[in-house]
């Protein structure tokens, strides 16, 4: 890279508002690429503020850092991700928030449910778990 084309660790945090100690764990995790000059000190590719506003909307919308990651693997490191890279990711996220609105739907639309009928009833609620059943299936709430 030509000089002064290289972001330091505080600039990339300035520009993006991500804290540095969040910008070195995304690089121990894979998310992020950074060279290093004759002094050690970090410096990343000016599209990596572009990775880290993708990183950060991804978070917002529930995604964890394993799952950007796999996102990321087939990504170049040394150039900017163009629009046909960035069109696969979309439509994996796509898929994925499609599933989280609807299981959010059926979360909402069973609430209102045992919220509007006032019976209070183990028998009729949909999300009762007689002599946990549902604990074969796995952790967490396996109904929802």
């Amino acid at each position: 890279m030509a000089l002064g084309t290289e972001l330091s660790i505080g600039q990339v945090a300035q520009r993006t508002g991500v804290a540095v100690s969040a910008l070195r764990y995304y690089e121990t995790q894979g998310l992020l690429q950074a060279n290093r000059n004759a002094g050690g000190q970090r410096r990343f590719a000016r599209a990596t503020l572009r990775r880290i506003s993708f990183i950060i909307a991804a978070q917002k919308f529930g995604f964890s850092i394993a799952r950007i990651r796999e996102l990321f693997v087939n990504l170049p490191e040394n150039r900017t991700p163009n629009e046909t890279d960035w069109s696969k990711i979309a439509l994996e996220f796509r898929a994925e928030l499609d599933a989280k609105i609807a299981s959010l739907e059926k979360l909402r639309d069973n609430l209102d449910g045992c919220i509007g009928c006032g019976c209070l009833s183990m028998k009729k609620c949909a999300l009762y778990n007689a002599d946990d059943k549902v604990a074969a299936h796995g952790a967490g709430a396996q109904l929802l």
